[in-house]
């Protein structure tokens, strides 16, 4: 495989000339709850040409994890240049620890609950899953994983009310109401009973398949970058890792308090930045303001690797948004599949297997139920299965297969975190990885769903 930067600009010359045959055969689809005709944009078309050029920039600027990426690591650059992040896992790792079970599971969890703040997961936890894997002995690599397949498999499976859960319940009651579809009103927990049983067969088979599977194959880790060791912690270092954690728990409930705006990842940013910034203060390392700004600019040596692969990844899906090739597929697909008669059940098998391919081309979960709900939830409602049903199905294949489509937003970071630790790591090397998992958790889950729907349990609230 050739390195992700090289990988995102050949896929985007195949895109480009995918485009360019479907648009010389003038492809065309029309969205279902509107009539609107969609129809592929040549990209190497003279007006498709002029885009790109006036546009190479801004595709760039406006990706949209770019962002997050730079402000979340500003808090974790400065918490972990303070020695905060250091002294935690020192807390609460001791020498005579040999099983590190512990600490595979808790990531694990971290990572399945981690979209109850969006996407945070993706730029937080990885880091610090590789830094305490490598801390009892494991491979870091096998900390990334563990954690990348956590967050972006069991996205829709949580104990808590997740961010995701009221957008697309918003988006299927629409598409019930717009299509005269009758059944309750759809709300963020219908199916809030189904997910939280879903959680603990997610952990069991991440947890299982890191212990059998990755784990072995990687091996031991003999690179560079050094563990943070066992060292006990001195007086001075616990009365600093104290009063960061009473400052970060203040500050968590103050923003509970106060808001649950689209700032909230800004503000965990910003909470862990103050919390590394007491730990460095009261511990002696930081002596001024100087040192909290080489805290800041920490982080940036890490993200130049990041910023040239994110560049050829963001011309890469501004090209396949501008084209519209991935709503046509999805839209035809989808034509395809509607028309299918058969028992209600083995429907909504085919619909979660759709739905899993459907994803491997386009990734956001709302963007894809925004139009696939107006055709699948009158057309299941027709074969007597209620909106809700459709919407549960929908999650388990949009879920299952994220961690291995190289069209993930996030795939650039977990790429850049991957290449601290092996600089020959590409998407081959995770997809190697990963498959395993988003294969296991398929079939699994949608066997619980299979269980669940003959036991006829409720899905939810």
């Amino acid at each position: 495989m050739p390195h992700p930067a090289t990988m995102f600009f050949l896929l985007t010359l195949g895109v480009s000339f995918l485009v360019r045959i479907f648009d010389v055969y003038g492809v065309s689809v029309r969205l279902p709850h509107s009539g609107e005709e969609i129809r592929v944009l040549s990209l190497l078309s003279p007006e498709g040409i002029r885009w790109l050029l006036r546009h190479v920039v801004t595709n760039f600027t406006g990706f949209a994890p770019l962002g997050l990426v730079i402000v979340a690591m500003f808090g974790i650059g400065v918490a972990q240049h303070s020695g905060f992040i250091d002294a935690c896992i020192r807390k609460g790792i001791r020498r005579r620890v040999r099983n590190p079970w512990r600490i595979i599971l808790s990531v694990i969890v971290l990572g399945l609950l981690s979209n109850v703040v969006g996407d945070a997961g993706y730029i937080i936890l990885l880091p610090i899953a590789a830094t305490l894997f490598h801390s009892v002995g494991l491979h870091p690599i096998g900390g990334i994983i563990a954690a990348y397949v956590s967050v972006s498999c069991g996205y829709s499976a949580n104990i808590l009310l997740s961010t995701l859960d009221p957008m697309l319940a918003a988006t299927t009651q629409e598409a019930a109401d717009m299509t005269d579809v009758l059944g309750g009103r759809i709300g963020p927990l219908c199916n809030y009973y189904f997910f939280c049983v879903s959680t603990f067969l997610l952990v069991f088979i991440i947890y299982h398949i890191t212990c059998r599977k990755l784990l072995p194959g990687l091996g031991e880790y003999n690179g560079s970058n050094t563990s943070c060791g066992y060292k006990q912690l001195a007086r001075k270092e616990q009365r600093a890792l104290w009063g960061a954690v009473i400052v970060g728990l203040l500050y968590a409930a103050y923003v509970l308090w106060a808001t649950f705006s689209s700032w909230g990842r800004f503000l965990v940013s910003l909470g862990i930045g103050l919390i590394g910034m007491v730990d460095g203060f009261v511990s002696g390392r930081y002596r001024s303001v100087r040192d909290v700004i080489e805290g800041l600019t920490q982080p940036m040596r890490l993200l130049g690797v990041y910023f040239v692969i994110a560049f050829f990844a963001s011309q890469m899906f501004a090209c396949f948004e501008y084209s519209h090739l991935d709503k046509c597929i999805a839209i035809m697909g989808a034509n395809v599949l509607s028309p299918v008669r058969s028992d209600s059940l083995w429907i909504l098998i085919l619909f979660i297997l759709f739905t899993a391919l459907i994803n491997l081309i386009m990734v956001s979960s709302t963007s894809k139920w925004a139009f696939m709900s107006f055709i699948f939830v009158p057309v299941l409602a027709g074969m007597g299965i209620s909106p809700d049903m459709a919407l549960c199905a929908y999650r388990i294949g949009d879920s299952a297969t994220n961690a291995i489509t190289p069209f993930m937003f996030y795939m650039p970071l977990v790429l850049t975190y991957m290449q601290q630790y092996d600089k020959q790591s590409t998407y081959g090397s995770l997809l190697k990885y990963t498959w395993r998992y988003s294969l296991v958790i398929l079939i699994a889950w949608t066997a619980l769903f299979v269980l669940w729907y003959l036991c006829k349990l409720p899905l939810g609230l």
